[in-house]
């Protein structure tokens, strides 16, 4: 990200920098300490992940993905005053018990998946004060800043260095496709929909997760795991009710 800034990204830079440059010394000092808390938020998701699928199990990180879209609209609520309709606290009480019914025998699993979903709650929720500056550069600010603070834990958590073409490859992918882009799309969403939209959108990836493991892998499914995706499924249709009748009158 950052090469492509340099190289294809320099006049907004310069414009970027201008515009923080004539904003108020109070609120230069408020957009600064923002970004850094995204930057931290963001270092915690990416920590706590990654130590959660390699040290306790995927299960809880795969709930987590169910565990944020609740926690990002309780947020939304509490601290940026988003109203919710009594038809979208419908959906947070579905995905809630819809989320506890995965997590009944194993109180732990809930416990780092709330860890992993309220780190990313939290960045998403502070973006939606993060406005005027290019999203492409924010994004890539947090990142560098989230690379410096892991740097200390590498020497703590690394192992052999990896030699295959193979290993650098598939990183390169993750990285690219399912972190970078993903961040960008959700910063960019945010700029035209509230953050507890966004949240209960998250949803959909667990769920399609979900009905491929089943379809695809051939995993066993549980009738209990069945029931729970289902309320959840229900939940993400439930609280987009208002949006999706609004389509369909436009129309």
């Amino acid at each position: 990200m950052s090469l492509i800034s340099i190289l294809f990204k320099r006049q907004k830079i310069k414009d970027n920098l201008a515009l923080f440059r004539a904003l108020p010394i109070k609120r230069k000092r408020q957009m600064l300490g923002l970004n850094i808390a995204c930057s931290v938020f963001l270092a915690i998701n990416w920590f706590s992940f990654i130590y959660v699928m390699n040290h306790v199990s995927v299960r809880a990180t795969s709930l987590a993905y169910l565990v944020c879209p609740i926690l990002t609209t309780l947020l939304a609520f509490f601290i940026l005053r988003e109203k919710l309709t009594p038809v979208q606290w419908l959906s947070v009480a579905l995905s809630c018990i819809g989320c506890l019914l995965l997590s009944y025998n194993s109180l732990l699993t809930m416990f780092y998946s709330i860890i992993i979903g309220l780190s990313y709650a939290c960045y998403l929720v502070s973006q939606k004060r993060n406005v005027g500056f290019d999203k492409f550069l924010i994004l890539n600010f947090h990142i560098l800043l989230s690379a410096l603070i892991l740097l200390p834990f590498f020497s703590s958590f690394s192992g052999a260095v990896p030699s295959a073409f193979d290993f650098y490859f598939y990183v390169e992918i993750i990285a690219v496709l399912y972190t970078i882009v993903p961040l960008l799309l959700n910063l960019y969403a945010l700029t035209g929909i509230s953050p507890s939209t966004v949240g209960m959108l998250l949803n959909i990836n667990p769920i399609i997760a979900f009905v491929l493991s089943g379809v695809v892998y051939h995993e066993p499914l549980g009738i209990l795991q069945l029931f729970a995706y289902g309320l959840i499924f229900l939940a993400v249709i439930v609280f987009n009710t208002s949006q999706i009748f609004r389509f369909k009158t436009a129309g």
